[in-house]
């Protein structure tokens, strides 16, 4: 069965996808309120520059008609004047925006009044802004480079606090994919945070607790089941010899070593669950130990082994056994001959030459009980299972694949 593997990382991980998204709402923010602060404080230097010279032209013509002489920065019809103001109303101030930039001067705001009746001159105040616009473009790199800074500081901030929050993510994936893979006694424990991390920390908790007690009940209840069939089921073959000789007889006593090798099956499972299951190794020639037990299924069954090949093994040769006999049990039980067994190193690839393995048990494993596709055969379906239980005992793997060309496969790799 493939072990439990973590999922491949994605391009992007959440730690930096957070920083991106606080880099990406800090640059966002800092050019709003730069826009609104450049088109706020342009607004204000041409309304105060407009309102100079409105209230430049009225002290100026104040004079002008008072004394006859202009005051600094009042001229009559000059030149630059822009053309909506060459005709004012007579006695109306009205002001303009002119644009023009020549050398420091501009833009600027002009205000004209007509010094007297129609036909008379046009006293003319302009405002110079370009002061007024160079501060405006130092107050834009002022906030540019301040945005910048401040960007600086909030993504290794944002960078620092979404790690934090994927490490305790991690942290909860890790807990879930071990409970995946079997690991009843895996827990998140507390993630240092009142948050929505950990209210799915302790749920993932509490899941594996809920399925641990449930677990633990199916199998105590088959243990249970199988301790109490033994004695009846033994009761029933020794009755099963009393029967006088014949066609009934060789029924029923075939029918009770059935019913007898189902509760044998489901004691060994009950241990394998309870982790009462260990090793007792041994040297032993890896391949004379294969051929013996395909020899005692009574299966016609090829095995092959290279002539130079002695591999010598350091393993359980009982559960070594067991394991083979279920796999060439099941492969021919289930398969179509011919079933192989190659034997090389120390790997032993069971192959038959049926439909294969149902795509559910390759993705989730064999269930007891369930012998998958119809096609396959019948059976109760614990074969595969104490074949696998008897594999992590030896600390071997055992993989269950389909050939590409038809047929199941199943690889035994022993470890060194």
């Amino acid at each position: 069965m493939r072990p439990f593997k973590r999922l491949r990382p994605a391009r992007m991980s959440l730690r930096w996808k957070i920083a991106a998204l606080a880099a990406a709402t800090a640059c966002l923010v800092a050019v709003a309120v730069g826009v609104l602060v450049h088109l706020w404080t342009a607004q204000d230097i041409r309304q105060r520059a407009e309102a100079q010279a409105f209230n430049g032209v009225y002290a100026a013509m104040d004079v002008y008609r008072r004394t006859g002489t202009l005051t600094d920065g009042a001229e009559l019809d000059p030149p630059d004047l822009p053309d909506a103001l060459r005709h004012p109303a007579d006695g109306d101030r009205h002001t303009a925006y002119d644009g023009r930039v020549e050398g420091n001067q501009g833009p600027s705001y002009w205000a004209a009044q007509r010094t007297d009746g129609a036909g008379s001159p046009v006293l003319a105040v302009h405002v110079n802004m370009s002061n007024d616009f160079h501060t405006l473009r130092q107050l834009d790199v002022t906030m540019a480079v301040s945005s910048l800074v401040a960007l600086a500081a909030a993504v290794p901030l944002a960078a620092y606090g979404a790690g934090v929050l994927g490490r305790r993510l991690r942290r909860v994936g890790e807990t879930a994919g071990r409970i995946s893979a079997g690991d009843l006694d895996a827990r998140t424990g507390p993630t240092q945070g009142r948050d929505e991390v950990d209210d799915i920390a302790a749920t993932v908790d509490l899941m594996a607790d809920s399925l641990g007690r449930r677990l633990r009940t199916e199998r105590q209840f088959t243990a249970d089941v199988a301790h109490e069939l033994r004695t009846p089921v033994g009761g029933l073959l020794a009755a099963a010899d009393l029967l006088p000789a014949g066609e009934t007889e060789d029924l029923i006593r075939g029918r009770v070593r059935d019913l007898r090798g189902l509760v044998e099956d489901l004691l060994e499972i009950s241990r394998l669950d309870a982790g009462a299951e260990q090793p007792v190794s041994a040297h032993v020639p890896l391949g004379a130990v294969v051929a013996e037990a395909v020899a005692r299924t009574g299966f016609d069954t090829e095995v092959v082994r290279h002539a130079e090949d002695a591999t010598t093994v350091e393993t359980d040769p009982r559960r070594l056994e067991r394991i083979v006999s279920n796999l060439v049990v099941n492969a021919h039980r289930h398969g179509t001959a011919p079933v192989q067994v190659t034997v090389e190193g120390r790997t032993v690839v069971v192959r038959d030459h049926g439909s294969g393995f149902p795509a559910d048990l390759l993705l989730d494993g064999p269930r007891r009980f369930h012998t998958g596709a119809a096609e396959r055969g019948t059976g109760h379906g614990l074969g595969l299972t104490i074949a696998l239980g008897q594999a992590r005992v030896l600390g071997a793997d055992l993989r269950l694949d389909n050939a590409p060309d038809g047929g199941a496969v199943a690889t035994l790799r022993l470890p060194v």
